[in-house]
């Protein structure tokens, strides 16, 4: 499983490639932070929504701090997926370095 910056998401949304946000936070979580055009799965629908997330292109996995997503990106790799990427730091990580106006949490 391959970990990720937020800077490094950043430049490849910049650029146009094609990849998926996938926010596996809470829905209280989303609430007070979020990434424009993340998906929100949260960790307990993910076994019943894996037809949400595509095979074919880069997924991005975050959480708050990025213990969750670690984890979530693991098990995704064992359900045959091989381009899934772990936001080291999570979005609060994403809040220092890319984005300062986001709210922190």
């Amino acid at each position: 499983m391959k970990q990720i910056t937020p800077k490094a998401v950043k430049e490849m949304i910049d650029a146009g490639q094609p990849l998926m946000i996938l926010d596996i936070r809470e829905d209280w979580e989303l609430a007070t932070a979020n990434l424009p055009g993340a998906v929100h799965i949260s960790m307990d629908m993910l076994p019943e929504s894996l037809d949400q997330i595509p095979k074919d292109q880069d997924v991005v996995v975050v959480c708050h701090h990025g213990g969750r997503s670690t984890q979530v990106a693991f098990w995704l790799s064992t359900q045959g997926y091989t381009r899934v990427m772990n936001l080291v730091g999570g979005i609060d990580r994403w809040a220092v370095e890319v984005d300062q106006n986001l709210p922190r949490y």
